[in-house]
């Protein structure tokens, strides 16, 4: 499985997923992943990812050119793109399950505010962890990468049960 996650704090995505069972199924090559900062799709000297909402508002939100960039560049045709929101989809073991089955998942990490609404076309799915608010997506993205490497063939030994057979 490939799993790329669009963010501008790859590192943090990278570091937290290069631990444990997740580490080893990465050595293993069982999920290959990717960071891609939208920062490389910026024309400005200062890499900036962020403006003010169109029509005023508090915050900032993430621009929709370089996130559309980095979609764009990453995505094929088995590609599944996720938005990592407060306002999405709760995520469970469920939808884990279903994850797990495709062969490309996108990771978008919002950020700030959030992000311009032109970019959720571009989206298959938004998903939340639960009904608070992180300051970014990254650490929604890697609880979801986390479980769904889990649930890879391999990723454990036969006898381990645990890994896909739990139940709420």
């Amino acid at each position: 499985m490939k799993i790329d996650v669009i963010t501008a704090f790859g590192d943090m995505v990278d570091q937290t997923l290069n631990q444990s069972i997740v580490g080893r199924a990465r050595q293993a090559g069982i999920i290959k992943l990717g960071t891609l900062s939208p920062r490389e799709f910026t024309a400005d000297k200062h890499k900036t990812i962020d403006d003010r909402p169109y029509g005023g508002g508090p915050g900032m939100l993430m621009k929709a050119e370089p996130l559309y960039q980095a979609i764009n560049k990453l995505r094929k045709k088995s590609s599944f793109v996720i938005l990592t929101s407060p306002r999405g989809q709760v995520f469970n073991q469920e939808l884990a399950k279903k994850l797990a089955k495709k062969r490309h998942l996108i990771f978008v990490c919002g950020h700030y505010e959030g992000i311009d609404a032109r970019i959720y076309p571009e989206v298959d799915l938004e998903v939340s962890l639960g009904d608070f608010i992180l300051t970014g997506g990254e650490l929604a993205a890697c609880v979801m990468i986390d479980t769904i490497t889990r649930l890879q063939k391999g990723t454990f030994k036969k006898a381990d049960v645990t890994s896909s057979e739990w139940k709420p």
